[in-house]
């Protein structure tokens, strides 16, 4: 009979900000991550890169601006850089962690490409703010190289869009190495968001949200369960309000219309629950669980946070 899969995202609390503090939080991570491994698990782990992919494309822009003889890097580029060392470090502390508990199984990391429709309706409106903040006369600069920018306080930041995946061009590769029994990191960041020109891919000048990728990863792959690590330990209506509401169990209708409601914030909760409603599509088996990490590292298990199925 074969294992089951789940697909565990994590969100910003597993992963810290800075480098030292990434490499503390991976080997927090891996001790929860190894007990599925310990359960005969087949793991796939993807992962945000907001702050990492962020500082990426400040330190590359600011490096071309000052030696105008390189080219400036490409978002996509950047996003592959960030899926490597996020992916560099995790891998790291789980062989170690797994290890330690006589676990003799190999890590993989993938850069993945995910990708978009040209005609996303979020390529119109771009809502994703990166990099450093730039004076009048830069960011008129960026906008005559065809890119956005917003007025934020000091200056002015790029944004980009926040398109859908679509395909993932590794697939493949990603559901090789679990039936080799492997443990894969996938996905990262939501992917490189890449345009297809014929046989040939582009990478595109976006961001896919991490949640939404898992989503899309955890349907391709068949998996049984999705897992989604964020900042609090359940899903809550009314959130910071008085009358918040902490939810032990949401069924797929619910979600809805709870999203119709507007009870849950765009950039935050909002993709986590949409992406459990795209992934459980009409399955009465399939199911999502949102929750915390615990700050030691401990078991992520169905006691604690927000259920989410039929």
């Amino acid at each position: 009979m074969k294992n089951k899969r789940i697909v565990i995202a994590l969100g910003h609390n597993a992963l810290g900000t800075t480098l030292p503090e990434q490499q503390e939080a991976a080997v927090r991570t891996a001790k929860a991550v190894a007990e599925f491994v310990a359960q005969d698990y087949q793991v796939v782990i993807t992962h945000s890169n907001g702050p990492q992919v962020s500082m990426i494309h400040t330190a590359m822009s600011e490096f071309a601006r000052l030696y105008p003889e390189y080219t400036a890097t490409p978002m996509s580029v950047c996003s592959a850089m960030s899926q490597g060392y996020i992916g560099y470090d995790l891998q790291s502390a789980l062989r170690c962690e797994l290890i330690d508990r006589g676990i003799v199984k190999s890590v993989a990391t993938v850069l993945t490409q995910v990708i978009v429709d040209p005609y996303d309706e979020a390529f119109y409106k771009p809502t994703k703010v990166i990099g450093r903040v730039m004076t009048k006369e830069e960011a008129d600069a960026e906008e005559q190289k065809g890119n956005h920018v917003v007025e934020v306080e000091g200056g002015y930041r790029r944004i980009v869009a926040t398109p859908k995946p679509m395909e993932i061009v590794e697939l493949d590769a990603i559901t090789a190495l679990l039936d080799a029994g492997q443990v894969v990191i996938a996905c990262g960041g939501g992917g490189i968001p890449v345009l297809t020109q014929d046989h040939k891919l582009k990478g595109a000048s976006a961001v896919i949200e991490k949640d939404t990728a898992a989503g899309r990863l955890a349907e391709l792959i068949d998996a049984d369960m999705l897992i989604i690590l964020t900042g609090t330990q359940k899903v809550c209506l009314n959130y910071k309000t008085a009358d918040e509401r902490p939810l032990d169990y949401l069924t797929v209708e619910e979600a809805k219309q709870y999203i119709e409601e507007g009870q849950f914030e765009e950039g935050t909760m909002l993709p986590k629950i949409q992406a459990a409603v795209d992934y459980i599509g009409d399955s009465a088996i399939r199911k999502v669980l949102i929750t915390k990490l615990d700050p030691n590292g401990a078991a992520i298990g169905g006691t604690s946070g927000t259920m989410i199925g039929k």
